[in-house]
C-alpha cells in the first residue's frame, strides 16, 4: 500500500472520524461531570470500574487491569487513585492472601458520588451522540456505537 492507495485513504479517514467522535464525546461528558460533580471523565471511569469489583475469584482488579480498563498508564492510574483517595472516594488495603498486593475499593462517599454522577454521564453521552449523528461523517459511527451490546 502507498500513501495514495484509496484503501489506505479510506482507512485513515475512518480512523480520523472515530478519533473525532471520541474526542467530542469525551469533551462533552467532561464538561458536564466537572460542572455538576467536580469529576473528570477519567475519575468517573475509575470509580465506575472499581465499583464493579466483587468478592471471590477474579473479583478484585490488579492495578494493571484497572489501568487497562481506564486506558491510562499504570503510573497515571496510580496518581489518579491517589487523588481520589485524598478526596475520600477510594481506599487502598493489602491483599489478605498476598501481602505484596494492594487493592483499591470505592468508599461509601465514592459510591454516592458515582450514583449521583451516572445520570449526568449518561445524559451527556446521549447528547454528544445525538449531536454527532447530525454530522454526515460521524452518523455511521454513532449507529455502530448505539448497536453495540456488550455484556456486563
Amino acid at each position: 500500500m502507498t500513501a495514495t492507495d484509496p484503501a489506505l485513504t479510506a482507512l485513515a479517514q475512518g480512523w480520523c472520524a472515530l478519533s473525532l467522535l471520541h474526542g467530542r464525546i469525551e469533551a462533552h461528558i467532561e464538561r458536564a461531570l466537572q460542572a455538576k460533580h467536580d469529576l473528570s471523565v477519567r475519575e468517573y471511569s475509575l470509580l465506575d470500574v472499581l465499583s464493579r469489583q466483587h468478592e471471590g475469584e477474579g473479583g478484585h482488579l490488579q492495578m494493571k487491569q484497572v489501568a487497562d480498563a481506564v486506558v491510562l498508564s499504570q503510573s497515571a492510574t496510580t496518581r489518579l487513585v491517589t487523588r481520589l483517595e485524598d478526596r475520600g472516594l477510594l481506599e487502598r488495603y493489602l491483599c489478605p492472601t498476598d501481602r505484596r498486593g494492594i487493592y483499591t475499593n470505592v468508599t461509601e462517599a465514592g459510591l454516592r458520588l458515582l450514583a449521583e454522577a451516572r445520570p449526568t454521564n449518561d445524559a451527556a453521552l446521549r447528547e454528544a451522540l445525538d449531536e454527532a449523528a447530525r454530522s454526515p461523517e460521524l452518523a455511521p459511527l454513532v449507529k455502530v456505537v448505539e448497536s453495540v451490546n456488550v455484556p456486563a
